[in-house]
């Protein structure tokens, strides 16, 4: 893999979690303590960005430095595996307590024996 492939599969991940979190080149820049001309240059491959940088970006997106390097094949299946996930928590938020624990219950049984 070339270089600037990489960079520019590295952005692509970060532009991904970060609209996948709602936030704005501003207000991710603001959440890692950098401008948001510097965030559009990493999303787009051009700032060959310091590993200290992707762990204060990867803080601001709220995961690990790991998730970062999910290069765009996995993008698809991380994203839509996300999108799941925050489907079934918005309908917990929206169950009475009986309700919730139903559901941990059911999702207990589902998932027994997986590690």
């Amino acid at each position: 893999m070339k270089d600037k492939e990489v960079l520019k599969l590295v952005g692509a991940r970060i532009r991904a979690l970060r609209k996948g979190k709602g936030l704005s080149q501003e207000a991710l820049g603001e959440k890692g303590g950098f401008h948001f001309s510097y965030i559009g240059q990493i999303e787009r491959g051009e700032k060959n960005v310091s590993l200290l940088n992707l762990q204060k970006i990867a803080e601001a997106l709220e995961v690990n430095l790991i998730q970062l390097s999910a290069y765009v094949d996995e993008e698809i299946l991380v994203t839509q595996t996300e999108n799941e996930i925050r489907e079934i928590v918005d309908l917990l938020r929206e169950a009475n307590e009986e309700k919730i624990r139903l559901a941990k219950n059911v999702l207990r049984e589902i998932l027994k024996g997986r590690a």
